[in-house]
């Protein structure tokens, strides 16, 4: 399709009259890579062209997914819809389920704007054929994105997703695709969505909270999920409460970002919060801060996980035990693995994403997923209902893990500290080199390829290479691994999925045979002088 062929077919006049004050330059930069399905879906920033969120781009999308799941025999059967409060949402959302219903499918549009994992748990709990969510998660404020689940409420895979790439590639002009008015729909899938989060805790005891959601959807919906859960007293951040697309109090709406939980961390030491939560603005990820002697400090995803993932095992049945899966991803921390192995359960280790995650236990008859995270503050703490993860349930299970502690006089350090014994040290890190565009990232990918590190660290370095393995293992990444019995270091590094970036993921264990903090002082310098290194990669 030629840039005069979108513009003149262009629905939106405001993004049409933009296209047309581009220059030639910029319009062959705009039409060059149309938005593709990545780690989650279609995201970019809200603007023309093929290659950004707009209305010409939602409307052939869903006429795309609408096309692939007719093909599957799936015709007239329920779709939902759901939106964040994003710039551009409301409109996104309502032509989605304007050209679904055209296209002969029962139409659940969700009337307000909700956390993402609602729309994954109410496509799994309807039964539908597929959910749309309208959000950007937690990329900044000019972007949005189009996230799609088939298959009982999980993320699409391939060759779903090429299948809607080549569909879209021949779907009709955007003002030619048909649409049919939907009302949105009087439904009660958030209550229920509450109801089921609330059970995710058994409140064994009183816990002050420190919330924010970060400007996102996540904020009412949590505060009563947590209120049925047991967990009244809950403090939240008033000047983040409310869902605002500008996100004005961050720089990046990301708890993982420096500064972004500042405001969270003064409020819980204000209030005496026992736990921190921050959500990201689609609240299906959960970044946990505590109150420590030199200060409140946030935990970071491993540590989360490796807590959660403890505290799930140690609440089940020991007969079912050999059959409860745990899983983690191939850039996550290692612990979780030897977790697994102590409570007699199975690890399975996935590619980045929560759409090879909710699918960790595809293969194992006999065998159900009770839990799984990835670093990058995402958790899925109860799979039969949603396979995704999911910011307000974890909360509630973060919270009922603090209360549990509290019983005992003891604190999430504490419990940590204990991990530590038990498993050895483990340190972490995360070091981003920014790129232009994925040519640049694909450059850098092949040097390492060609010329790996021989040390890391003073250790003899040995690569794998992930694009070697056969079948859905197969993906562009490194692993470096060295070291010995008593102490080892690892490093991943792969493009980013939805950032221009390149990613090392950096980890060193210490079995704690001395001091545990001496322990933890040398595995965090090593750590650090892994970091310095893998800049100048």
């Amino acid at each position: 399709m030629t840039p005069q062929d979108w513009i003149t077919h262009d629905p939106d006049p405001m993004t049409a009259a933009e296209l047309a004050r581009c220059d030639r330059t910029e319009l062959v930069a705009r039409f060059a890579r149309p938005l593709a399905f990545g780690t989650a879906g279609l995201r970019g920033p809200v603007r023309a062209g093929p290659d950004a969120m707009n209305l010409a781009v939602v409307l052939r999308a869903t006429w795309a997914v609408a096309q692939v799941l007719t093909g599957r025999g799936l015709g007239g059967a329920t779709v939902i819809v759901g939106r964040d409060a994003r710039h551009g949402s409301a409109a996104f959302a309502r032509a989605a389920a304007e050209v679904l219903a055209a296209s002969g499918y029962s139409v659940t549009l969700l009337a307000h704007p909700v956390p993402t994992p609602v729309v994954a748990f109410a496509a799994r709990h309807t039964g539908a054929a597929a959910g749309i969510q309208i959000t950007a998660s937690h990329n900044p404020p000019t972007d949005n994105g189009y996230k799609v689940y088939f298959d009982g409420g999980i993320q699409i895979i391939s060759p779903t997703d090429h299948e809607i790439e080549s569909a879209m590639a021949v779907a009709p002009f955007a003002d030619e695709i048909a649409r049919a008015p939907v009302e949105p729909a009087d439904t009660d899938l958030v209550e229920r969505y509450i109801e089921r989060a609330a059970r995710v805790g058994r409140s064994p005891g009183p816990v002050r909270v420190a919330m924010t959601p970060l400007h996102g959807v996540g904020g009412t919906v949590a505060v009563e999920t947590l209120r049925r859960a047991g967990f009244s007293d809950v403090h939240t951040v008033a000047s983040q409460f409310n869902p605002d697309p500008n996100f004005p109090t961050v720089a990046f709406p990301n708890p993982e970002e420096p500064g972004a939980t500042d405001a969270l961390l003064a409020l819980a030491e204000d209030v005496g919060a026992d736990i921190a939560i921050a959500l990201d603005p689609d609240a299906d990820r959960c970044a946990v801060g505590i109150p420590t002697p030199a200060g409140w400090r946030m935990l970071s995803g491993d540590e989360t996980g490796w807590l959660l993932g403890d505290f799930i095992l140690s609440r089940i049945d020991t007969g079912e035990l050999a059959t409860s899966v745990v899983a983690s991803t191939v850039v996550s921390s290692r612990m979780l693995s030897a977790i697994a192995d102590h409570w007699g359960a199975r690890h399975v280790e996935t590619l980045t994403g929560f759409k090879w995650l909710a699918r960790a236990d595809a293969d194992m008859p006999g065998s159900a997923l009770v839990y799984a995270y990835e670093e990058a503050i995402g958790h899925c703490v109860d799979p039969a209902a949603v396979r995704d993860k999911d910011g307000i349930s974890a909360a509630v299970l973060a919270c009922d893990l603090v209360a549990t502690l509290k019983l005992s006089r003891r604190s999430v350090l504490d419990a940590l500290d204990d991990l530590a014994r038990r498993f050895g040290v483990h340190v972490g890190a995360a070091v981003s080199r920014a790129v232009t565009d994925s040519d640049e990232a694909t450059a850098v990918m092949r040097r390492l390829r060609v010329s790996p590190p021989s040390h890391l660290a003073g250790f003899g370095s040995a690569a794998a290479d992930l694009l070697q393995r056969p079948g859905v293992d197969r993906t562009d990444a490194l692993i470096f691994t060295g070291g010995a019995a008593d102490t080892s270091v690892r490093v991943v590094v792969r493009p980013s999925g939805t950032e221009p970036k390149v990613k090392c993921y950096i980890e060193v264990r210490s079995a704690v045979a001395d001091n545990l903090a001496s322990v933890r002082a040398r595995a965090r310098a090593l750590c650090d002088e892994l970091a310095s290194s893998v800049r100048h990669w």
